[in-house]
């Protein structure tokens, strides 16, 4: 049956638009057409394309302007896939007038939306949502004790949409009109510096964050003091400072050493032969056959500043470190070599991937749930995908951010399949497939931002040699949007999702691209360089308010590479030695970490075959080198994070 004909009045008619307009209802006539065939539609122009801007948490209707008699049902699009036959938990209901509802607005579900009438899609409106997200504000550090003449910094970080504005108070007043040589605001007011402490600079420093949604601040303390006078303060700020925080822990085969990374200290060494805190259990206890007791180590992760979750691969089990003992307190066993975790806060979950044998035969997806509680702990298994476990291959479980504190989906990757696997984190279990056919591409790894919801996903070589472009998946229709114009490589997206950063080995390209607080994915800028990237980790700006720097190192060379992501400036750190060799380390591809020390932090380390070198990300420098370190490719930060 053929559709009825479409009257658009949505133009402004003039002279020969009015004779062409009579000319169509005449042809309408003539085709037999009977006037209550032919719809009068009208979308007036200022109302083709419409901005509503919506705070995060809120509900949003999206209400259609087309208007007219005898209205064919209207139906809504984002990023080009109907939303109406797709059952969405958050966007599943469209009103007796066409109209879209989105309860509980994310920063997922900024973008653009559209309308039209049901099979007329040349007539259409324009919705673009834009999501405000109140700051939230982070000090560092919560309180410090100095003594006079020292010189003390007190750092803000907040996050937002719009980018907030950052001020500071001192003892409730203005530090503005406090300012002098010696106490300064640096990093575009982020930080106030002050040299040559003396006693009246004593006092509660507050950081106060504000754009159009809202206002946030905390306080960061300084108590300046004679080292003869120990206080309260004084005493716990030592002990935080200089005691179980912010330290470094390196996984090697002679054991754990602890770093304190300013002074490249050794705070303490666990050793191989050490036992289990009140159990017999050693922490790498030998095998048979070894002439010499050492450990293997796979994949680390960081519990709350609690625990540390370590895998023992050739063990079949994770160790777990207890950080305020500094020691080994227990064994959780698992299946044939385990050797990926993940952390999700969200559900203070350790997400396990396992070998079942060194080939890989056998894979296998545990949970360890209650992470951070002092409990005995176990694995439990995870939901088969398609009832068989033995095809998985990787997974990716997005991290949470300041803005972004919830992570309810992860998706899992099989062996040579064109498909990802959506799993609910909550329940583990399996939710759908999304598939990739259509592009060619059997995904190798993921990258996510809240900004818009998209997830970026690399894909593998064919069996030509060829590399299909990362595709872009929508995470709010689960459906692919398409390819990411001709990039390849591993996707890394920035803490606070504003940068994607991806590596090119074949073509010797890091390529930067930076995303909008709207959600808009932007051209790329190229750096060239032949360094053969391992890894890259996030360093927040010092100079430079709402930016991030990237550190990368090289799995075959000696350098590490240093981007300033605002502006693309390139710097290297040289004579880094060389890493351990890629078949030596079988557990993943990344035969060179580098890891960052958290939100605030200034120090990274990165290691060699024999040592692990510590970076000052301030300076952009080498700070030191630990010798005697084989080995040394698993390393956890602990402290502000």
């Amino acid at each position: 049956m053929p559709l009825p004909l479409l009257i658009n009045l949505s133009l402004s008619l003039r002279g020969g638009a009015e004779r062409s307009q009579l000319q169509r209802l005449r042809f309408a006539s003539l085709r037999g057409v009977s006037p209550s065939d032919v719809y009068l539609l009208s979308l007036p122009d200022d109302q083709k394309v419409i901005v509503t801007t919506v705070t995060v948490g809120e509900s949003t209707v999206l209400t259609c302007a087309i208007t007219g008699e005898r209205r064919p049902s209207i139906l809504w699009k984002r990023n080009h896939q109907n939303l109406n036959s797709l059952n969405l938990e958050d966007i599943n209901d469209f009103g007796d007038d066409g109209s879209l509802y989105i309860t509980k607005v994310t920063t997922t579900h900024m973008g653009n939306y559209s309308c039209h009438p049901d099979g007329y899609e040349k007539l259409f409106q324009t919705h673009i949502l834009q999501v405000n997200v109140p700051p939230v504000i982070r000090v560092y550090p919560e309180s410090q004790a100095r003594e006079p003449g020292i010189t003390a910094s007190l750092r803000c970080h907040a996050e937002g949409i719009p980018s907030p504005q950052l001020s500071w108070l001192k003892n409730g007043m203005d530090i503005k009109v406090k300012l002098s040589k010696q106490l300064t605001l640096q990093a575009n007011g982020s930080e106030v510096h002050i040299s040559n402490v003396h006693f009246e600079d004593t006092g509660a420093y507050t950081c106060i964050a504000k754009n159009e949604a809202g206002v946030d601040e905390d306080i960061s303390s300084l108590f300046v003091e004679d080292s003869a006078r120990k206080t309260l303060a004084n005493i716990l700020w030592r002990e935080e400072g200089l005691g179980i925080g912010n330290m470094f822990y390196v996984f090697y085969d002679d054991g754990i050493k602890v770093i304190q990374p300013v002074a490249c200290e050794i705070q303490r060494h666990i050793k191989p032969s050490e036992k289990l805190l009140a159990l017999q259990e050693e922490v790498c206890p030998m095998s048979p056959g070894e002439t010499v007791q050492k450990c293997v180590w796979s994949s680390a992760v960081n519990i709350k500043d609690k625990f540390i979750y370590v895998t023992q691969p050739t063990l079949d089990r994770v160790l777990v470190v207890d950080i305020q003992s500094q020691k080994a307190v227990q064994t959780v066993s698992t299946d044939p070599y385990p050797v990926k975790l993940h952390y999700d806060k969200s559900h203070d979950q350790v997400w396990l991937l396992s070998w079942g044998d060194m080939d890989k035969n056998f894979p296998t997806l545990q949970v360890i749930n209650q992470a951070s509680g002092r409990v005995s702990h176990h694995t439990v298994h995870t939901q088969p995908v398609g009832r068989r476990f033995d095809r998985v291959e990787d997974f990716f479980i997005p991290a949470s951010s300041l803005i972004a504190n919830h992570v309810r989906f992860g998706l899992i990757l099989h062996k040579n399949e064109p498909v990802l696997h959506k799993i609910n984190l909550e329940t583990t279990s399996y939710v759908k497939n999304i598939s990739l056919w259509e592009y060619n591409c059997i995904p190798s790894s993921v990258a996510f931002t809240h900004l818009g919801g998209y997830y970026f996903v690399n894909c593998k070589q064919d069996s030509t040699g060829a590399t299909q472009p990362q595709v872009i998946l929508d995470s709010v229709t689960d459906r692919v949007i398409g390819q990411n114009q001709d990039i390849t490589g591993t996707p890394y997206v920035s803490p606070d999702g504003r940068y994607l950063v991806t590596v090119d080995d074949d073509d010797g390209l890091m390529r930067i691209q930076r995303i909008s607080e709207h959600g808009e994915i932007q051209e790329p800028f190229d750096i060239h360089t032949n360094l053969h990237l391992s890894d890259l980790a996030f360093q927040r700006s010092f100079t430079e308010v709402h930016q991030y720097n990237v550190f990368g190192s090289s799995g075959r060379q000696t350098d590490v590479l240093f981007v300033e992501l605002s502006s693309g400036k390139v710097k290297m750190i040289k004579s880094l030695k060389e890493a351990t060799k890629s078949f030596d380390w079988p557990w993943s591809n990344k035969n060179r970490v580098m890891v960052g020390s958290g939100l605030f932090g200034q120090y990274l380390v990165t290691p060699s075959r024999e040592s692990v070198f510590i970076l000052d990300g301030r300076l952009n420098k080498l700070n030191c080198e630990i010798m005697d370190v084989l080995k040394g490719n698993v390393v956890v930060w602990v402290g502000d994070s």
